[in-house]
């Protein structure tokens, strides 16, 4: 049996992070304590050689990813994988967090993201977000899964058994992931610089430690 462990690490804290807007597709720089989250997951897996790195094409997973390798002995270079962005909140993206959710979730009873997630799941709040753009640009699930899983699996036929890869990614892309292939409660919040382990051995997927912020990770 082929297996290959994966090694999700949300970026470092934005400035858009700071501010409590919403990101998604958009971009922001690295905050000096966003550059201090990736560090420290560098420091957290400087044990694991990498047999390849990916990072989503926004820089904030970009440079996570390089202060990772900075502190990695693997001689990898860095593959930039769009299939890996954050999810696209479309209209909504720029906006202040709390009056967004406050927007799309009072309506229905929910005052917060991980409210939504954990009333409605984090695949059907991807539908609310959609429905709810008046311009139709944020993804909803079906679009989000047709983007994220041929990257997940172009990085899993490029691998051979036994090695292990560095994915930075986004929170949301991150919860996705664990939802669709475990049961852990993903209304838990990702941590910027947390880390997030999965085995897959013959396209069966496991999560060993999702959201891993001061434990050893093996």
């Amino acid at each position: 049996m082929a297996t290959v462990e994966l090694y999700l690490v949300r970026h470092g804290q934005t400035y858009l992070n700071k501010y409590h807007r919403i990101q998604g597709w958009s971009d922001s720089p690295l905050t000096a304590k966003g550059i201090a989250d990736a560090k420290r997951a560098g420091e957290r897996l400087a044990h694991v050689k990498f047999a390849a790195a990916y990072a989503s094409d926004t820089t904030r997973a970009q440079n996570t990813a390089k202060n990772i390798l900075a502190a990695n002995q693997a001689p990898v270079s860095l593959t930039t994988e769009p299939a890996f962005r954050e999810e696209n909140f479309g209209y909504f993206e720029g906006l202040d967090t709390g009056f967004t959710w406050h927007t799309l979730g009072t309506p229905v009873g929910l005052d917060s993201f991980n409210a939504m997630i954990a009333k409605l799941t984090i695949e059907k709040t991807k539908d609310m977000f959609h429905a709810q753009d008046p311009f139709g640009d944020a993804e909803d699930n079906d679009a989000f899964w047709a983007r994220v899983q041929p990257g997940l699996d172009r990085a899993i036929v490029a691998a051979s058994d036994g090695d292990r890869l560095l994915i930075a990614t986004h929170s949301t892309t991150i919860r996705s992931i664990v939802s669709k292939y475990s049961d852990i409660d993903v209304s838990v919040p990702v941590d910027n610089g947390s880390i997030t382990k999965i085995t897959v051995t013959d396209g069966k997927y496991k999560v060993n430690d999702y959201n891993n912020t001061t434990g050893k990770v093996k």
